[in-house]
């Protein structure tokens, strides 16, 4: 695991896969299979959105933190292979970019993002970007064990 950062209301954290990027972005890009890499354990499940996700697509979760609850994200970056990111009403983003660092190996950063936020001050009362790089550390090691250990 690369040594995360926290700068500016972003937390990130790295990771280098033995997989091609184009596969990672699959996975990535896919929303009913999000709960089989989260690291934070609220993801439950897909309720809405297309198969496979693409820029300005909405797709909705089934998610439990404490309480079940539903969330409608939007798709706001997205190049194939490369960078996807999402948002919800909140205005935090989740983002994940792949670079492809020789064939078949592919470095994976997951970040953070709540520069945007309705709330950082609510965010940063909870804990939220202590308890998000906890939660992209192990979401970072579940991506590397569904490729690797298959």
């Amino acid at each position: 695991m690369a040594s995360g950062q926290v700068m500016d209301k972003v937390v990130s954290e790295s990771i280098v896969i033995s997989a091609p990027a184009a596969d990672i972005f699959e996975l990535l890009a896919t929303p009913a299979k999000h709960k089989d890499f989260d690291g934070s354990a609220t993801v439950k499940g897909m309720l809405s959105g297309p198969d496979r996700l693409f820029l300005g697509a909405k797709f909705g979760m089934s998610m439990k933190m404490g309480v079940p609850y539903r969330i409608t994200n939007e798709v706001i970056e997205f190049e194939d292979g490369k960078s996807i990111a999402w948002r919800h009403i909140g205005k935090h983003e989740w983002r994940y970019s792949l670079e492809a660092l020789e064939p078949g190996v592919t470095r994976v950063t997951e970040y953070f993002d709540y520069t945007r936020s309705r709330s950082p001050l609510m965010l940063e009362l909870m804990r939220a970007p202590k308890r998000n790089r906890v939660a992209i550390e192990t979401t970072l090691k579940n991506l590397k064990s569904y490729f690797e250990n298959k």
